[in-house]
Formats: structure tokens, C-alpha cells, sequence
């Protein structure tokens, strides 16, 4: 299978005409309708059913094509990258974290590590779910956890960035926005919005609430989908901190609770280049000068 095939393969999928298509892609239409015949013999079935006004895809190549247009996605991505590599970067370091405001001076990191290290590409890589996996395989090279998940993981190093509280997001026109500090009896006769892949210490302090009896919850499948509920004024929540992305379009009011978490990033023993060390250093003294910063 070429990349010439996949397009071919891709527009055709869009148009379902093979003359428009093999017009679109600057062929004649028997050097077009040839290779997606070759294409079809290579996988070993039909991927376009062929009739008079044209083609129609076939449930089996309807799913192929979808395969297809995400494979062919990735491929100008990496292009992308080893372009932009080859370019201006000799080395890279890749770093993994559930969202963008999980490392809030992740973009002031990078700055102040590309003057000392100009010849280093910092490359974020977005994980709501797999992010250890994908480090203990070696596709990335740094993680963002929380302890929790550290214990007993050989192989890693551990590097201590800063202690998250639990919050309150809720509206800014919510009667509990005014607060300065949110117990337990704030909540009662209120709908929280719980799961969504909650770290252990959250989900202690949420089962904790429920268990009074006195406040009413659903499950959100994940962070966003929560917010957006906040949002639509369907129920509040509680969060880490590190979560926070600071845009002011939520109120986040610290909840009374003992419950904190320690962020970390880890990164791999093996691992003996200096500039990732000097990144990761960088990433830390940011933290710790930022005393007064709401994690």
C-alpha cells in the first residue's frame, strides 16, 4: 500500500465519482480506478461498490477509509515534525501530561529552556488516558503524574514539582462563588458531578460527601464534560488544583478537606542527557518560586 494509493483511496471516499476524483488528483481516470483496484486486492476485499453514476463505499470500506484518514493524519504530522526537526533541532524530548494546564509554566519552561538549549525541541504530548503506558514503553520521555501512581515503578526517576488542594468549581453568579473557603454543609442539598477518572484522593473525599446522604451526584465521564455541566448550571464539582487553566471562567474556591496531591514528573533512569535534566530543573525552580500560586 503507498501513500499515492491512500490518497487515491481517501478522495475517492469523498467524491464517490472516480472521474471527479482522479480529476482532483491530477491522473487520468484508468491510472486512478488501476491503483484502487490494486488497493483492494492488497487488503482482500472490496472497499467501493462500482455502479453507473459512480461508487459507493462498502461497510467494510467505510470503516477502512476511516482508518485510513486518521493513518494518513498521523503520517503528515510526523512529516511535520521531522521536518521541522531536521530543520533546527539536533535532539528531543518529549513530555507527557493529561492536559495543557496540568503544567501551567510549561510554556515559560520551554522559553527559558530553548535560550540554553536552542538546539532541543520540548514536543508536549496530550494523554487524558495512557500517559504511563506510553512512558514505561519509552515513547515519551517525561511524565506528569502524581505519587499515587509512582510507588514501586522500577526504573524511574522522581522529581517533586508541587502540592495540589482540592477546589470547588462552580459559576461566578453561584451563591457559593463568594465564599473564600467551601466546607462540607456548603454542599448539602447540591448535585456533584463525580468520576471521570478522579485520582484516589478526590474519589475519597467525594464518597465521603455522598455518604452523608445529604447531597445529591452523577457521574461525568471526564474533566470537560464536567465543566461544560458546571457550565449549564447542572451541578458543581470538585478538583485538583493543577487542573485549573486560570481563563476566569469558573470560580475556584479551596474546599476544607486534609486530601492533597503531590505532582510529579518522572523521567527514566537510563536517561542520562543533561539538557533533559536541565529542563526538568527549570520546571521545578518554577514551581517553587511560584509560593503563591493556587495549585
Amino acid at each position: 500500500m503507498t501513500t499515492k494509493q491512500i490518497d487515491y483511496c481517501i478522495k475517492l471516499a469523498h467524491t464517490l465519482n472516480f472521474s471527479r476524483a482522479a480529476e482532483n488528483m491530477f491522473v487520468s481516470q484508468p491510472t486512478f480506478s488501476y491503483q484502487i483496484r490494486l488497493l483492494e486486492e492488497e487488503v482482500g476485499f472490496a472497499i467501493f461498490d462500482r455502479n453507473g453514476k459512480g461508487a459507493s463505499l462498502t461497510p467494510a470500506g467505510a470503516q477502512f477509509v476511516t482508518y485510513l484518514a486518521g493513518m494518513r493524519e498521523d503520517l503528515k504530522r510526523a512529516i511535520q515534525q521531522g521536518q521541522n526537526f531536521s530543520a533546527k533541532y539536533q535532539d528531543s524530548i518529549t513530555i507527557s501530561l493529561m492536559v495543557r494546564q496540568a503544567l501551567y509554566f510549561l510554556p515559560e519552561a520551554i522559553q527559558l529552556f530553548s535560550e540554553s538549549d536552542p538546539a532541543v525541541q520540548i514536543l508536549p504530548l496530550f494523554q487524558y488516558e495512557g500517559g504511563m503506558e506510553t512512558f514505561l514503553k519509552g515513547d515519551t520521555d517525561i511524565l506528569f503524574t502524581l505519587n499515587e501512581h509512582t510507588r514501586q515503578i522500577p526504573g524511574i526517576r522522581i522529581h517533586d514539582l508541587f502540592e495540589s488542594r482540592i477546589y470547588l468549581i462552580a459559576g461566578k453568579d453561584d451563591p457559593l462563588a463568594e465564599k473564600n473557603l467551601i466546607t462540607e454543609q456548603d454542599l448539602y442539598g447540591r448535585t456533584l458531578m463525580v468520576g471521570g477518572g478522579s485520582p484516589a484522593a478526590l474519589r475519597q473525599v467525594q464518597q465521603r460527601l455522598i455518604a452523608t446522604g445529604k447531597i445529591n451526584y452523577f457521574n461525568s465521564p471526564d474533566h470537560d464534560t464536567t465543566l461544560i455541566n458546571v457550565a449549564a448550571k447542572r451541578g458543581i464539582c470538585l478538583a485538583p488544583g493543577f487542573l485549573n487553566d486560570h481563563s476566569g471562567q469558573f470560580t475556584w474556591i479551596p474546599f476544607d478537606c486534609s486530601e492533597k496531591f503531590t505532582c510529579q514528573l518522572i523521567s527514566h533512569r537510563t536517561d542520562h542527557r543533561e539538557s533533559m535534566h536541565r529542563f526538568i530543573e527549570i520546571m521545578q525552580k518554577l514551581c517553587r518560586d511560584a509560593v503563591a500560586f493556587p495549585f
